[in-house]
């Protein structure tokens, strides 16, 4: 079975500051997202379990250390890699970054499954694996739990709030995965070590027959700024259990707890 996972290099958010409720990512180094290593492992499983070869396909938005940073993948168990990188991709929408991987899919060639994890660790928008199936004409299944291919066919079990639902679809398929699928394993040195010999290309546009044109953004965000919070600094005097009646009398005043 042949195996594209796409995955996206993010900010990583432990270094992010806010700054007037926005949020500083200058200087703030890129990683692989959780998510994305979930997809990765459950692609790994599956070759493990069925044959092939697994692909990791990385779009560069924002991150001239793409190339580098997917090596990540290659360390986790990936086969090869393939990064996008353009000029034109410096802020692309979700049409955009759908528009450029399933290019990048057909030019890739052999796919069974196109995996990915069900949102990004930056936006979270879930729209890019929806929006590459549709692209390609291909089956989707979203928010799966487990995954396991079954002759012609992917299985996957998603939870449903009381129920758990088993899906079939025919191969080729698009699967977006949930963190309950698995642990991913962390590479050794040897990993990190073979990962560097391991075939990495890097496409641009016009590789995948695309122009910046075509990729133009169809939406603007007008404002992504933090929640702002109303401190009261309400301050409590006298013994501890004075202090915990007046802290109680408090919520109950703003309607968090009631009488």
């Amino acid at each position: 079975m042949d195996i594209v996972v796409c995955v996206k290099t993010n900010p990583d958010l432990q270094m992010v500051r806010v700054k007037d409720r926005v949020a500083v990512t200058e200087a703030v180094p890129y990683k692989i997202g959780d998510l994305e290593k979930n997809a990765l492992q459950a692609a790994v499983d599956l070759r493990a379990a069925a044959g092939g070869k697994v692909t990791a396909l990385c779009l560069a938005v924002g991150n001239r250390k793409a190339a580098e940073d997917v090596k990540v993948a290659l360390a986790m168990g990936a086969d090869e890699a393939v990064v996008i990188d353009d000029p034109a991709l410096a802020a692309p929408d979700q049409a955009a970054v759908a528009t450029a991987l399933a290019a990048a899919v057909k030019k890739i060639g052999a796919c069974d499954l196109l995996l990915f994890g069900e949102g990004s660790t930056d936006n979270y928008s879930g729209q890019v694996g929806a929006r590459v199936a549709e692209i390609l004409g291909l089956p989707q299944i979203g928010y799966a739990r487990k995954v396991e291919a079954v002759g012609g066919a992917v299985r996957c079990e998603r939870s449903m709030d009381d129920m758990l639902e088993t899906l079939e679809a025919p191969l080729p398929a698009v699967v977006t995965v949930v963190s309950e699928i698995n642990e991913p394993t962390i590479p050794g040195l040897m990993q990190i070590m073979k990962a560097k010999s391991k075939p990495l290309q890097v496409w641009s546009l016009a590789d995948l027959g695309l122009d910046a044109a075509q990729l133009a953004p169809t939406r603007e965000i007008v404002s992504n700024l933090a929640e702002e919070q109303d401190r009261k600094h309400i301050l409590f005097d006298g013994s501890a259990a004075e202090q915990a009646d007046a802290f109680v009398n408090a919520l109950i005043k703003e309607g968090v707890l009631g009488r």
